[in-house]
């Protein structure tokens, strides 16, 4: 409709802006809005549109995770320590959303620095859940996902390190996926950064075509970032249109050690079931793999250690409790624990590898229960003890340490009203059949119409 000029991008973001202040303070999705900023953007991509500019993105509104550095508008990575802090550089997904013409509306809420699955910090009230305001969004994306899932934005970008993008694209019902490891630079970071094992920017939209249009922009090599991938991404969005018919798919609602609530498996079953319909080849062969909870851990609690750790030193007052959680253990992780959780890593990769030469998609519950209270994760799932931190997102880090990408598509609600997200996960650079199967799951199932209780 913008290229068409049926609208201005002027329009469009006054009611993107209106909706914010009238709706904000009911979810905190957002904890920086900038709206003289977004309306001189949409001004000037109304100029661009008028002399027939095509950039991707042009004119259309985006929320950045705050995360992402963003030249001169404040970027707080969710903590005290960064609260008034303003870049005078943009990151590397921000440079891109930039240069796709996008019209930057704020940043979105985020755990200090993506270091959990819930989005509670020390800047003010949780992220809540559109569809509940008492439960949680998810994280670490969870304020990205809360403003796509309300009507606060068009698009947003999200980052995902253990399950950050699908988490709380479940626990939301929207679309959003985690690319290919190094698909989408890393650039720009604040701290120390330490080596890029597990983390990989990507969109969350509404629909799977906002996605691909997103991934679109984001996707490509970038020499500043040794993880970049230096092939030139397909064409994703015209991928969407081949279909699914043929495509190889096993399900498995456990991977052989998650414990999932039976309502949310059985949700999830009938989404990957429904790919059969489609024409996929759908197979439950039993797919199992050793628990890697504690490789994860030992390996993400080190990187964040060696990120932020110094932070500990300086302004541990500032500091929430699951950061410092974190760098204790990150500090503790000897020289031995570390190769062989590497080790571990690689043989869980070779193993998956093995699964993907007959498959061309594993599909999962995305997550292992429905959004619950903030402040309460869950104890205990389907009966059986759990780690409140982890364990209601036990199959999303797997893809994280071998690099695939990963999406999470609305499949369905509980009895309680609340979203169900269905794990569809891809080749290493098979992004384009990822989407496809999710724009096929989509067209049979459509989920944008659903809205949520505060939207």
């Amino acid at each position: 409709m913008l290229a068409a000029r049926k609208v201005s991008s002027v329009e469009v973001t006054e009611v993107y802006l209106r909706r914010i202040e009238a709706m904000n303070s009911k979810l905190n999705a957002y904890l920086t809005v900038d709206g003289e900023g977004a309306m001189a953007q949409a001004r000037e991509a109304d100029r661009r549109l008028a002399k027939g500019d095509k950039a991707l993105l042009l004119g259309v509104p985006i929320a950045i995770k705050d995360l992402e550095l963003t030249k001169g508008l404040r970027t707080t990575m969710g903590s005290l320590v960064y609260k008034d802090f303003m870049p005078d550089w943009d990151g590397a997904v921000s440079e891109r959303v930039k240069r796709a013409g996008a019209v930057v509306l704020g940043k979105t809420n985020t755990p200090e620095f993506g270091f959990a699955g819930t989005n509670e910090n020390r800047l003010g009230d949780a992220c809540r859940n559109p569809w509940d305001v008492s439960r949680t969004s998810g994280g670490s994306s969870g304020g990205s996902a809360a403003a796509v899932a309300s009507g606060l934005c068009a698009l947003a970008t999200g980052s995902d390190g253990g399950g950050s993008i699908r988490i709380p694209a479940s626990f939301c019902g929207i679309y959003g996926i985690k690319p290919t490891l190094g698909r989408i630079p890393r650039f720009g970071g604040l701290g120390k950064p330490a080596p890029n094992l597990t983390s990989q920017s990507g969109p969350l939209t509404r629909t799977v075509r906002d996605s691909a249009l997103l991934l679109q922009a984001l996707a490509g090599p970038d020499e500043r970032d040794v993880m970049s991938m230096r092939e030139t991404p397909p064409d994703f969005v015209a991928s969407l249109k081949q279909g699914v018919k043929g495509l190889r798919v096993a399900w498995s609602g456990d991977l052989g050690y998650a414990a999932v609530e039976p309502e949310v498996e059985a949700i999830a079953r009938k989404g990957a079931m429904a790919l059969g319909e489609l024409g996929c080849e759908v197979e439950e062969p039993g797919l199992s793999l050793e628990y890697p909870l504690l490789d994860f851990v030992s390996i993400f609690s080190t990187g964040g250690y060696a990120s932020y750790g110094h932070l500990q030193l300086e302004h541990e007052d500032k500091l929430t409790d699951y950061v410092i959680e974190n760098f204790e253990r990150g500090k503790k992780v000897s020289g031995l624990e570390y190769a062989r959780s590497l080790n571990a890593v690689m043989r869980m990769t070779a193993q998956v590898s093995q699964w993907m030469d007959k498959y061309d998609l594993l599909v999962t519950p995305t997550m292992a229960v429905a959004a619950f209270a903030v402040g309460k994760n869950p104890a205990e799932i389907a009966g059986r003890k759990a780690y409140p931190r982890w364990d209601f997102m036990p199959y999303t880090p797997v893809f994280n340490l071998t690099g695939q990408p990963a999406a999470s598509a609305p499949c369905g609600f509980t009895s309680g009203g609340l979203p169900v997200g269905l794990h569809i996960i891809g080749r290493r650079g098979a992004e384009a059949t990822v989407l496809r199967a999710s724009a096929a799951l989509e067209s049979a199932r459509p989920w944008s119409g659903q809205a949520p209780a505060v939207s």
